[in-house]
């Protein structure tokens, strides 16, 4: 019988909820405009702090009505206010609310609001408006849709302490793209968020400061215009010095060092400068501390590890700045069961965030490796580092296994870390394992760092090709992503250089004459680079030179042809003379080059070319095709003097004698030795 009541009971217990909130809706629609204000600030006073309630009223069909409400010439202002509050009261709910309200188009009504004379109405429209853009399920193109609407934004900003809070705080969360930068910068963003810098509002100061470091991000125009603003006769760099003064608030040190961080890397302030080096440095070094909460922690290493990752000097100053390396060990170990956290709620939340922090300690690790040798050691001598990457990288959370193999990556850039930690602790393991089924964001990284394992002094590079790394290779050089396939490309050429011609044999089988071809015609010119030097590699020693041309060798003739008659780099033109200047060090695949009149003329084209390292490349072919072989006995054997009679018959010793002349010395000792060869 219990099981029968239990049904009822809810349906009466719901059913008696949503009466009290029907009651609250109907009272909308009384004719006495009196009884529709009262109504409207009973259902105020109703949904504070009651997320039930509100998403009663919303089920209930309150929103269309409250926007009918405001937008109604009739109404009075007194009456448009408490439904702008009302409905920003709906906003604070959960995440459907605010898909409710957008969905009723709330955001054009309040926007449309904004142009009555009210500052009261003015002011409650824009308080439902930012809690409305702040939320992640708003979509902020919307605030763009009208043309209109930024202008009149600006204008407001003048009208009230609030007005310049609310707008500066919807403009710092709908500035998400180069776009939405331009439009606020050419509405005068800049001249109207400015003197707001030095507002008497803390709240106000805030907001501007954190427009400022969402329209200077990665915009080198912002920027460039930022440096020459003045703020009450002071320059704006300065003001955000002073923001970053250890007695302001730590979001508004942190948020004012971001602003210094990317006006540094958009170019707009040098790197060397002393409020970069003497004070936002400094300041974003004293927020990885472990007294900061986490995620100012969090921000504070990812914003230090954007300043310094394309400059040297400041890893180095950083990295011996109040002993950074070990300070981010702590990273690893937060929160621990001796956690000072009294606050039950703070270490929930930082149980649930903890790896932020740790994606954040792989990211600075990375950008501090970047480049010192000194560093990189410093890092993977701190305790237990090579075990926390090599974890980092099976962790659930992509984020983090995309920075940890950042780090790795960073690390492997080290020949002395690629015999040593990477060899102990086998990273390649992992990293094979990554690479099986990931997003494109950490392949490329992934396969980046492979290339590095791969290089000829890597302990790591046996097992991995044992493990059977050249199918998952090859088949990178068929992606899309013109990233993947250079470093698919770059591995197999690491792969073959001075390699056996089993792995040679076993790279152009699994890649395939076809793909091979079909990548020396790829439009990135960093694949094709790419490409002719795994060529080049698979074409050393004369054995396997022989082999690869005696089965492909009409088709490496005719793709170098066509790379030297196209319009390519000289850096691409030089790789390809290379190539075939190893074709004519072959025995036998040297024929491929004296039978060929065409090939012939254009080495001689090249031989005469004004740039020099293609003249060199060119002199190489022509040494290589005429260089003497003798047998035990000193007989002149391969047909030799053949070859040198006919490359004399078609002027290539008149030139040789000129080369022979050349200011450069490397040309001048080669012409040499070729003509030597005659004399042999």
């Amino acid at each position: 019988m219990a099981c029968l009541l239990e049904a009822p009971l809810r349906i009466s217990v719901l059913s008696e909820v949503t009466a009290t909130s029907r009651h609250y809706v109907d009272r909308l629609f009384d004719p006495d405009p009196q009884k529709v204000l009262q109504g409207v600030i009973d259902m105020k006073n109703a949904v504070i702090g009651n997320n039930k309630q509100k998403a009663n009223l919303i089920v209930l069909g309150a929103v269309p009505r409250l926007l009918y409400l405001l937008q109604q010439g009739s109404s009075s202002s007194e009456l448009q206010t408490e439904c702008a509050v009302v409905l920003g009261s709906l906003a604070m709910g959960t995440e459907n609310n605010i898909k409710s309200l957008v969905d009723c188009h709330i955001i054009p009504a309040l926007l449309q609001g904004l142009l009555c004379p009210d500052l009261t109405f003015i002011e409650a429209c824009l308080r439902c408006l930012r809690t409305v853009f702040i939320s992640p399920v708003t979509p902020v193109q919307l605030l763009y849709t009208d043309p209109t609407v930024i202008p009149h934004l600006m204008s407001l900003l003048s009208h009230s302490q609030r007005t310049q809070e609310y707008i500066t705080q919807i403009f710092s969360h709908c500035c998400k793209t180069p776009e939405h930068q331009t439009v606020l910068f050419n509405h005068g963003a800049i001249q109207n968020i400015a003197p707001l810098l030095t507002a008497p509002s803390y709240k106000v100061r805030m907001q501007a400061l954190k427009c400022f470091s969402v329209l200077a991000y990665e915009n080198t125009q912002v920027s460039m215009t930022l440096v020459n603003v003045l703020v009450e006769g002071e320059l704006l760099s300065q003001v955000f010095v002073r923001m970053m003064q250890r007695d302001q608030p730590i979001e508004m040190q942190l948020t004012a060092a971001k602003c210094l961080t990317y006006m540094c890397r958009a170019g707009a302030i040098g790197t060397d400068d002393t409020c970069v080096v003497l004070k936002t440095l400094p300041c974003l070094v004293r927020m990885c501390s472990k007294e900061r909460l986490l995620e100012e922690r969090v921000e504070g290493a990812e914003t230090l590890a954007y300043l310094m990752e394309p400059d040297v000097e400041l890893q180095r100053i950083a990295s011996t700045t109040d002993h950074l390396v070990a300070m981010l060990a702590d990273y690893f170990k937060y929160p621990s069961s001796v956690s000072a956290i009294t606050d039950i709620k703070r270490l929930d939340h930082d149980l649930k965030h903890a790896h932020e922090l740790r994606q954040a300690a792989f990211k600075l690790y990375a950008s501090l490796g970047s480049n010192d040798e000194d560093i990189r050691k410093k890092i993977t001598e701190t305790e237990n580092m090579m075990d926390r990457i090599v974890s980092g990288l099976s962790e659930s959370s992509i984020k983090v296994r995309l920075a940890a193999v950042r780090c790795l990556h960073s690390l492997s850039r080290s020949v002395q870390q690629l015999r040593t930690s990477f060899h102990d602790h086998a990273v390649w393991k992992p990293l094979m394992k990554l690479l099986q089924n990931a997003p494109d964001e950490v392949l490329v990284m992934a396969s980046s760092t492979l290339c590095n394992l791969l290089l000829e002094f890597s302990p790591s590079k046996e097992p991995i090709l044992e493990s059977g790394v050249i199918e998952l290779l090859c088949s990178l050089t068929q992606s899309e992503s013109p990233a993947l396939r250079v470093n698919g490309i770059w591995a197999l050429m690491n792969m073959a250089f001075q390699a056996d011609q089993k792995v040679k044999g076993e790279i152009v089988r699994s890649l395939g004459t076809e793909q091979l071809f079909r990548l020396l015609s790829d439009p990135d010119t960093n694949v094709l680079m790419k490409t002719l030097g795994l060529l080049r590699n698979l074409l050393s020693t004369r054995p396997h030179i022989d082999q690869v041309m005696s089965s492909h060798g009409k088709q490496i003739m005719q793709a170098v042809t066509l790379i030297l008659e196209g319009e390519h780099s000289m850096e691409v033109k030089e790789q390809t003379l290379c190539i075939l200047a190893n074709i004519a060090d072959g025995n036998t695949a040297k024929d491929l080059i004296m039978t060929n009149d065409d090939m012939l003329q254009k080495i001689k084209y090249y031989m005469g070319h004004s740039n020099v390292k293609l003249q060199l490349a060119a002199t190489f072919c022509i040494s290589n095709l005429i260089w003497n072989e003798e047998d035990g006995e000193g007989l002149n054997i391969g047909g030799s003097q053949e070859r040198q009679d006919k490359l004399r018959e078609l002027g290539f010793v008149d030139i040789l004698h000129k080369l022979a002349q050349s200011p450069d010395t490397n040309l001048c000792d080669r012409a040499k030795t070729a003509m030597q060869q005659y004399l042999a």
